[in-house]
């Protein structure tokens, strides 16, 4: 009997628990409901504007200006949106998330005093007041670029250089004079470099003159600096008659697939179609090769190897070239010795975006995809065989990885 009295007591407690907790569970899906009522209708259907933007401060940069201010105290705040209007017309709009207290406007071309107008803006997409402040920027950067330009009579057209201290994205547009109206070459620069020299190509051999202006992406620009040049005669030299050479003190090929050839297969970017010396080596290493007849070299273009990497196919990589000389022969000795042979340049591959190795821009994979091009020295006398002397990769040692290459020049 004392057993069954207890199963009973035990039986009416969890009953009585059960009934306090379903009390329990729905008293709390009402507050929840409420709650989350309450807060819907607060950020959902709040068309009460927010508190205006105060203690604005503001610090005037190169074409810019960074605007820091304190934030209303609204619960529901959203965002801070700038408004303003650039010198050519075109309507401005910046916001900057509640978590910031700053935001910065740019596009403008002068330096001049331009007005914004600072909104708070809630979950509802209510504005608040405006908040008036004035801004004065600097210079615009692209006059800085326009300041720096240097152009030189190049093989096949004209050679651009200049400094992008800011780097900014900019674009430098080579216009040429046809019949008396500037024509845009079909090859503008785009870059965001600290130094850039591009050379605009395909052009004829005679005197011609030439407009180089600078542009931001706000279509911002610059005067146009007006050269008059004759661009010098190059062509490609046929692969066709392209020859390894094996030299003593030559480096090795990694692979017996991967030879000297395979820098003139018309492949520059699968394996293993490519040339790869042995790794494991951080003395200089060298290749030599024979372009088939005497011409007054130009320049090299080289499409360094894209690695395979966790991030995708990466060139400044590996055992892509990154300190490396070109010497020209007509000779050279047959036991692999330095002499007879002429330095055409030192070459340093350099990363447009200046990130470190193992991340790259598109830029800098849409420049390194397009080959990237080395002018040799056009005071050298003709030359018949070419050495590719690598003192440093990208990886720190000195072993190569060639996908294709290009030699250009004059054999008339």
């Amino acid at each position: 009997m004392w057993v069954g009295r207890t199963n009973c007591l035990n039986h009416k407690k969890m009953n009585t628990m059960r009934t306090v907790y379903n009390i329990f569970l729905f008293i709390s899906v009402l507050v929840l409901g409420s709650c989350e009522a309450e807060i819907k209708q607060v950020y959902e259907r709040n068309m009460t504007p927010p508190g205006v933007i105060t203690d604005v401060k503001v610090t005037n940069l190169p074409g810019a200006a960074k605007i820091e201010y304190r934030l209303p105290s609204d619960q529901d705040l959203l965002y801070i949106k700038a408004v303003y209007t650039l010198s050519s017309g075109r309507k401005m709009e910046v916001k900057s998330s509640y978590y910031n207290n700053s935001l910065t406007v740019e596009g403008f071309a002068d330096e001049i005093p331009y007005s914004i107008e600072l909104f708070a803006v809630n979950r509802s997409e209510v504005a608040s007041e405006p908040t008036a402040v004035t801004v004065n920027p600097l210079e615009n950067p692209i006059w800085e670029v326009y300041r720096s330009l240097e152009t030189i009579a190049a093989f096949g057209g004209i050679r651009v250089s200049g400094a992008n201290e800011f780097q900014k994205n900019v674009t430098i547009m080579v216009m040429t004079d046809s019949l008396g109206e500037w024509v845009p070459s079909v090859d503008n620069i785009y870059t965001s470099a600290k130094q850039f020299s591009r050379t605009i190509r395909g052009l004829d051999t005679v005197p011609q003159s030439f407009a180089v202006t600078v542009r931001d992406k706000y279509m911002n620009f610059t005067d146009t600096l007006i050269t008059r040049l004759t661009p010098l005669y190059e062509t490609a030299l046929p692969k066709s008659r392209y020859n390894a050479l094996v030299l003593p003190g030559d480096a090795l090929q990694e692979y017996t697939s991967t030879g000297l050839n395979k820098m003139w297969d018309g492949d520059n970017f699968n394996w293993p179609n490519i040339s790869l010396t042995k790794p494991g080596t951080t003395t200089p290493q060298w290749v030599t090769f024979d372009v088939g007849q005497l011409a007054k070299l130009s320049r090299i273009v080289i499409w360094d190897y894209p690695e395979y990497t966790n991030s995708g196919r990466m060139y400044y990589f590996g055992g892509n070239l990154r300190n490396f000389e070109i010497w020209g022969s007509t000779s050279p000795p047959t036991d692999g010795s330095w002499n007879n042979w002429v330095k055409l340049g030192t070459f340093e591959s350099l990363k447009p975006s200046g990130l470190p190795t193992g991340q790259q821009s598109d830029e800098d994979y849409q420049m390194a995809y397009s080959g990237l091009s080395y002018d040799l020295d056009v005071a050298a006398p003709k030359m018949r065989y070419i050495r590719i002397r690598s003192n440093r990769n990208w990886q720190g040692s000195t072993f190569m990885s060639i996908a294709e290459l290009q030699v250009y020049g004059d054999p008339r």
